[in-house]
């Protein structure tokens, strides 16, 4: 039994501890009672009081002596009986219930309403009738004066079922908006004139009705939605509840009782009548039964609680946390006392144990005498690191590009002074930026500033530099002090800060310093390459012609060289200039381009004389042609 306190309003949980499975004998489970202390300890007030899943729904009989709860998997229906502690019937069914009702003051007459729109009426012996509504239903309540039942759902209208005539009654047409937030999860009445609703953004607004304000509303904090509402009314007390906590509050003012937060979500709570009882229905296997005697004694079925609550609080034991320390198995190994692990002087909570505080000291002060001297110099470090920090910050450099990191620094306190001066948002820093991180790192980013270019650009990089690598070598030996110093002593120079700005009005003479420097350098690359190139004997080059193609002149060679270097538009033009490329219109408005290759010289030769054989033949043909067709003169031939 595990007890909870909040505002001085004592709450024992009943359901907790371990449950016994059902298949285990009654001898097995002695046995597992007389080695298991939790077992052993734990109170079983009702029987097997638990469902194979998950309860979604549990109430109880007018006259008090049932328990009825419905649960899945598979859907099904258990009735318990208070009198004999134990499990009357247990009923399955077709499909999940969302919530149902007693209507007799036993068990004899129960009605379903199930999540596939089916109503099912229960008899004392079983199953009795099933019927359907038009829309899928939420809640339902019963009439006893009309015998009427009236359902609500995904609809803007009420459905009336008569038990007595058997039949559905017209239905009440409302102005309900059923796609609207927040809506109604969850509604109380409390006699004729006052009623609590629930809404599923997890506030309760208690009304009147004859007003259509609310007279309080009690927001439970969680945005969850309201599972159930009841009015206690020895205390003038609302119990409202959400998936995640129970609360009860004053009616009147609003101000909160008390408070239970269980371990698993809630679907239910059921108010045992007449009595300080709670019973929860859970997304766990294992219902909860929670007793508060403030509210009211305990039911005729279990009176025996009182007694042994009042008990309880004659011989309060002291809190766990007292006088204890929460050590870890990693606290244990280096004190050697992993061998207390299952003995009464650990007790398991949570990833380690607690052990009594003088247990503690006694064997931390065997397995380490030295520990005055460790906390002495831990002391003696964190004074030295308080004076450190009331010094100038060094200022951690990167490896690569230090100089360059160096500017950046300086150029952004200077805008951190500016911003503060202007008030104005700073921009980020490249240092602190991964996309940067690289140029820091990789030594390929390192600046190269004996380069041309970095040295024009730069006038006055020599100057500065010298400043920047006079701070860097300042830097490194206050670093130096502080690894091999264990006292603070001594400043940090700024001898740097008073020379003048007058520097940076010799900006052209250092340009043209530069610049004589580049040229001076130039010469005397210009006089070795010479010196090398009268050194070196020139020897003759030999080129190779490929296979196919006829040397004429290297002239030829340089024209096509500078050919290849054209651009196509270029190249384009040359080729239609000399007649080898031809450009024209198409019918649909594109373009067609006609190449002519080129021929050599040898194969235009050729060309000529084969057109010089052609055209001779053609004339040896006229001439013969015209021969035999003149006529022959003289005697003709006999």
């Amino acid at each position: 039994m595990q007890v909870s306190s909040l505002n001085e309003v004592k709450i024992y949980s009943l359901s907790c501890g371990k449950s016994l499975p059902e298949w285990l004998s009654d001898r097995k489970k002695r046995a597992l009672q007389k080695k298991n202390v939790d077992v052993r300890r734990r109170i079983e007030l009702i029987q097997d009081f638990e469902m194979p899943t998950v309860c979604t729904t549990i109430k109880v009989s007018k006259d008090g002596q049932y328990i009825l709860a419905t649960g899945t998997y598979k859907p099904r229906v258990r009735c318990y009986d208070t009198y004999q502690l134990s499990l009357k019937f247990e009923r399955c069914l077709d499909s999940e219930v969302v919530t149902f009702e007693i209507l007799s003051d036993d068990y004899s007459k129960i009605v379903f309403l199930h999540n596939d729109r089916y109503i099912e009426f229960h008899s004392q012996s079983g199953f009795y009738y099933k019927t359907r509504i038009p829309k899928f239903g939420r809640d339902f309540s019963y009439h006893y004066p009309s015998c009427d039942l009236y359902f609500v759902g995904a609809s803007s209208e009420v459905y009336r079922l008569n038990l007595e005539q058997g039949r559905y009654l017209n239905p009440l047409q409302t102005d309900a908006a059923i796609n609207s937030l927040p809506t109604i999860s969850a509604l109380k009445f409390n006699g004729a004139l006052s009623m609590a609703v629930g809404t599923s953004t997890g506030q309760v607004l208690l009304y009147d009705l004859r007003s259509d304000k609310p007279l309080l509303v009690k927001d439970h904090q969680y945005g969850l939605p309201i599972k159930s509402v009841h009015f206690q009314d020895s205390l003038d007390l609302v119990l409202s509840a959400d998936s995640r906590i129970v609360k009860m509050w004053n009616k009147d003012s609003g101000k909160i009782f008390t408070s239970l937060e269980p371990e698993h979500d809630l679907n239910g709570v059921c108010l045992y009548p007449g009595s300080g009882m709670l019973l929860t229905a859970n997304e766990s296997p294992k219902m909860g039964i929670y007793y508060i005697p403030v509210l009211g004694p305990a039911p005729r079925w279990c009176s025996f609680l009182d007694n042994l609550t009042e008990e309880l609080e004659e011989n309060p034991e002291s809190t766990v946390y007292d006088d204890y320390k929460f050590v870890t198995k990693k606290d244990l190994e280096n004190l050697g006392l992993t061998h207390l692990i299952g003995s009464p002087f650990l007790r398991a909570y949570m990833h380690g144990f607690f052990m009594d505080i003088r247990l503690y000291h006694k064997v931390k002060l065997m397995v380490n005498p030295f520990a005055y001297e460790e906390y002495r110099k831990d002391k003696i470090r964190q004074k030295i690191e308080e004076t450190r920090a009331q010094r100038v910050q060094l200022k951690k450099l990167p490896k690569v590009n230090k100089e360059l990191a160096l500017k950046l620094i300086e150029e952004e306190e200077e805008k951190q002074k500016s911003a503060l001066k202007k008030k104005v948002k700073s921009l980020p820093n490249i240092l602190t930026d991964d996309r940067f991180k690289v140029m820091f790192e990789n030594p390929d980013f390192q600046v190269d500033e004996d380069s041309e270019e970095f040295r024009l650009l730069n006038p006055l990089v020599s100057r500065i530099s010298e400043k920047r690598k006079k701070q860097l070598r300042l830097l490194e030996q206050q670093e130096l002090k502080d690894e091999e110093e264990e006292e603070p002593e001594g400043k940090p120079s700024d001898a740097e800060s008073s020379e003048s700005s007058d520097d940076e009005k010799g900006w052209v003479e250092e340009v043209r310093k530069q610049r004589r420097l580049l040229q001076q350098e130039e010469r005397v690359k210009r006089q070795e390459q010479l010196k090398e190139d009268q050194q070196t004997v020139l020897k003759p080059q030999f080129y190779e012609i490929k296979a196919g193609e006829e040397f004429r002149s290297f002239k030829e060679s340089a024209t096509k060289q500078r050919l290849m270097n054209k651009t196509l538009e270029d190249r384009l033009k040359l080729e239609a200039k000399h007649g080898t490329l031809n450009v024209s219109d198409t019918t649909v408005g594109s373009k067609q381009l006609t190449f002519t290759l080129k021929r050599s010289e040898q194969q235009k030769k050729q060309q000529e004389a084969e057109k010089l054989h052609r055209q001779e033949r053609k004339k040896l043909r006229r001439s013969a042609s015209h021969l035999r067709s003149r006529p022959r003169r003289g005697r003709p031939f006999h």
